[in-house]
């Protein structure tokens, strides 16, 4: 095949995913797009991939990719002439455990919420469903009657001919083997055949499809690709007589799944300790390849299956299949532009779901390239998440022997992984430890979530009702309000951003106005074009040409990376110093006796009100407080640089035995942040969550010029709001919340909650959502009737534009 010397668009993987991306470019009318394949289309993961189709995943856009895929795969035919084999068969998912049978009636409100249609079945209807099952046990289950499967294999066939009749160019046996870089962008992809051709290809955009190959892709191209192939087992039976037409069914309690095909019955699993492969490298001729049989690891879960599913015990094996599949550090697939790289694109490590996902992932990445923004929230799965250290192979090694696994374990709230642990620690780890904290981890970082007591085993208990720390956190967050209490926030991005441009680029970047004196704290968001929340930030003048832009920690790269895209010629330095300084904050009523207890400086609101940073004298050192709060208390967050981190807490905690100071955790600013109704980035605010609509237009000033998404602002405000987020307050105390549960106005699901948490001030639980009001003004929008559907169960709400905790914020003006 002669292949063009250039191309709008460089697509390096042939499995589904780059055929899909191929496809949906080409609909979009990019006619100059080259696919290169090392091998032969679906070879690597693809050709063996179990063609499980569903639709219900952990968030709304998520759902909404895979709602797209299965529509797609069911025109594909007729378009294509290609048979996908795909069925709406439909899928049963069985509890044998009470946890998770509320599991799987949350998900059931969840998915009522997003529009997914699904049934709450008892055990008999289970069996009715699905008769050679043995229902020892069951509890019963949830039932997705749109769900379905299909040929892995020929549906990525099927895309890449819709793809080569809009015309894509196809090549197989062609490997990608170098680029050449100019600054920030891919110039040339070049490229070696089979048969001893070789070139190189002008493009524009280049795209990392690679699948378990995307790792060392992406180092190639000069990007952070964290993922790491693991082996993936399942077998075939024998045909089975009188076996027809079944659902698809789940039995995660026993990780295994099973799915009639052509009169066979096939058993997949997804072990708790999953093994991965290739660490130092795929085969170089890996083409159709499966892996060593390990009939001893499959065994545990083979047992079980036989119990649960007794044909099996009778029909013989016919294939014992052991093949790669890709996993990343947390489950979720990486999609989008590259940080540190202008033109370089990724879709990969799709965590065995990638049939299910390519559909929609193909589109979503295909609009996001054409348009030069995301066409919706991508959060969950942006590339710009991923940390650099992540693509350590001894990091990756243990990670995703646990990841495989969690696909199937309980998705309990509040779940923190085990494996691939303690890499970053604030300069306070220790001495946190030492007094009982108990770790979770988020891009890397150990933070202190609570506090066990004396005697109390320092671990999690994990359930969907109360855990084993409800009652410590209750406890942290009193003192919150009542007294005094320090927590760690070490992790949260910090990044200095300064030079003679600084104020003018802030400017431009930021919704507040940054031409503030120094030692001002403005709390700001990063706005995009259609006026949706891109970043929370607060911003820090530190100098006339330096500022401190602090972020979220999950969030600290892609803020960055946000920050770096726009900057434009401009005369800035953009300098990650995260891990330059630990940070404590002090919050409580009794904050102010504490700080003058440790410094001689003057704390008084007129030389310190809030919204400003000084720098103090400390113990025997230095540091810079900031008078913030976001749990909604008179409180400062102190900034010490590392090297007297140590003195700085002890000598806070040393003074802090005479105010009988609490140390606290994260989990409790959030639970202090949600009785404010501070919203919370990647759940209440996303980049498709217009600033006015999240009730923060305050924070933006339209009377400066020529800042991004200033437009969309002034024509929100001219149009009027479509939709406002609402703080709820259950008016049972026991239920608990987390997000994602249905909001009811009037009895009518309007919407879902976008985070919760337990209000233990207010007494009750606590979530955010948004709520449709075209046309309504306030009263009218408060007026209704507003419950929550929690498991099933619709429990009454107290509905609030204003936060039911102190909503003039004189706590934390005092």
């Amino acid at each position: 095949m002669s292949l063009p010397a250039q191309a709008r668009a460089v697509i390096i993987g042939g499995g589904v995913i780059g055929c899909s991306l191929a496809y949906h470019l080409a609909k979009l009318g990019w006619t100059d797009v080259v696919l290169l394949e090392r091998k032969q289309l679906t070879s690597g993961t693809t050709w063996h991939a179990a063609g499980l189709i569903a639709q219900l995943r952990a968030t709304a856009n998520m759902t909404r990719l895979a709602k797209y895929s299965q529509e797609l795969y069911g025109r594909l035919e007729e378009e294509t002439g290609i048979a996908t084999g795909f069925r709406r068969v439909g899928s049963i998912t069985a509890a044998l455990t009470a946890e998770r049978h509320e599991e799987l009636r949350r998900s059931a409100a969840m998915a009522r919420a997003f529009g997914v249609e699904i049934d709450e079945i008892d055990t008999g209807e289970i069996a009715r469903k699905y008769p050679h099952l043995n229902t020892d046990g069951v509890l019963g289950g949830v039932y997705l009657p749109r769900d379905g499967q299909g040929d892995p294999a020929n549906i990525a066939l099927a895309l890449a001919k819709g793809a080569r009749q809009r015309g894509a160019v196809i090549a197989e046996r062609t490997k990608a083997i170098g680029v050449t870089a100019d600054g920030d962008r891919i110039t040339q992809v070049h490229w070696q055949a089979e048969d001893g051709a070789s070139g190189s290809i002008a493009a524009e955009h280049v795209v990392n499809c690679a699948g378990m190959w995307g790792r060392e892709v992406g180092a190639m191209l000069g990007t952070d690709v964290p993922l790491q192939a693991c082996e993936h087992f399942y077998i075939v039976s024998e045909p089975i007589q009188g076996l027809t037409q079944l659902p698809v069914l789940r039995v995660p309690d026993e990780c295994a799944y099973y799915k009639e095909d052509a009169g066979k019955l096939m058993l997949g699993a997804f072990e708790p300790g999953a093994k991965p492969w290739a660490l130092q490298g795929i085969p170089q001729n890996f083409e159709f390849d499966q892996l060593p049989e390990d009939f001893d690891h499959f065994e545990p879960i083979l047992e079980k299956a036989v119990h649960r599913m007794p044909i099996l015990a009778s029909a013989g094996i016919h294939t014992f299949f052991n093949g790669p599949e890709s996993f990343t550090p947390d489950n979720a697939y990486y999609m989008g532009l590259c940080p540190g790289r202008a033109n370089v694109w990724v879709a990969a490590g799709f965590n065995s779901i990638g049939i299910q996902s390519a559909g929609g992932a193909g589109m979503a990445l295909a609009q996001w390239m054409n348009d030069g923004e995301k066409p919706f929230d991508l959060g969950d799965v942006d590339i710009a998440r991923a940390q650099g250290f992540q693509t350590n192979r001894s990091y990756l090694a243990a990670r995703v022997s646990e990841t495989l696994g969690l696909l199937y374990a309980d998705h309990y709230p509040y779940r923190q992984k085990e494996t691939a642990r303690g890499i970053r620690r604030s300069p306070f780890h220790d001495r946190l430890a030492e007094r009982g904290a108990v770790f979770g981890e988020l891009a890397g970082w150990e933070r202190a979530n609570w506090y066990a007591r004396p005697g109390e085993d320092p671990e999690y208990r994990y359930s969907w009702r109360r855990q084993n720390w409800f009652e410590n956190a209750a406890e942290e967050h009193r003192a919150i309000r009542e007294n005094v209490a320090m927590y760690d926030m070490s992790s949260f991005g910090k990044l200095r951003v300064e030079g003679r441009d600084a104020e003018a680029f802030l400017n431009h970047v930021c919704g507040a106005d940054l031409s503030t004196p120094v030692g001002k704290i403005t709390y700001t968001q990063f706005l995009n074009a259609r006026g949706g929340i891109e970043a929370d930030v607060t911003v820090t003048r530190l100098s006339e040409t330096a500022y401190l832009v602090v972020t979220p920690a999950a969030t600290r790269r892609a803020d960055e990376t946000w920050l770096r895209r726009h900057a434009g010629d401009r005369n800035v330095v953009i300098t990650d110093v995260t891990a330059s300084e630990g940070v404590l904050a002090v919050m409580g009523p009794q904050a102010r006796d504490l700080m003058r207890a440790v410094s001689p400086d003057d704390f008084s609101n007129a030389a310190n009100p809030f919204g400003t940073a000084q720098r103090i004298e400390i113990g025997m050192g230095e540091a810079r407080v900031h008078r913030v709060s976001y749990v909604g208390e008179l409180g400062w967050e102190v900034y010490v640089g590392a090297d007297m981190a140590s003195h700085v807490f002890d000598t806070l905690w040393q003074a802090g035995q005479d105010y009988g100071l609490t140390l606290a955790g994260l989990h409790v600013m959030d639970t202090c942040r949600a009785e404010k109704a501070f919203r919370h980035f990647g759940h209440d605010i996303t980049c498709e969550d217009h600033v006015l609509e999240a009730g923060l237009g305050f924070a933006v000033k339209t009377a400066k010029p020529d800042f991004i998404g200033r437009d969309a602002v002034l024509a929100k405000r001219e149009a009027g709001l479509d939709k406002r987020l609402l703080q709820f307050l259950l008016t049972d105390a026991e239920p608990l919340l987390y997000h994602n549960e249905p909001v009811l106005r009037d009895g009518q699901i309007v919407g879902h909650l976008s985070s919760g948490a337990y209000g233990h001030t207010l007494g009750g639980a606590v979530g955010l959502g948004y709520v449709p009001c075209k046309g309504e003004t306030a009263d009218q929008l408060l007026s209704s009737s507003y419950e929550i559907d929690v498991a099933g169960t619709r429990v009454q709400a107290r509905a609030s534009l204003k936060p039911l905790y102190d909503p003039k914020s004189e706590r934390v003006k005092v």
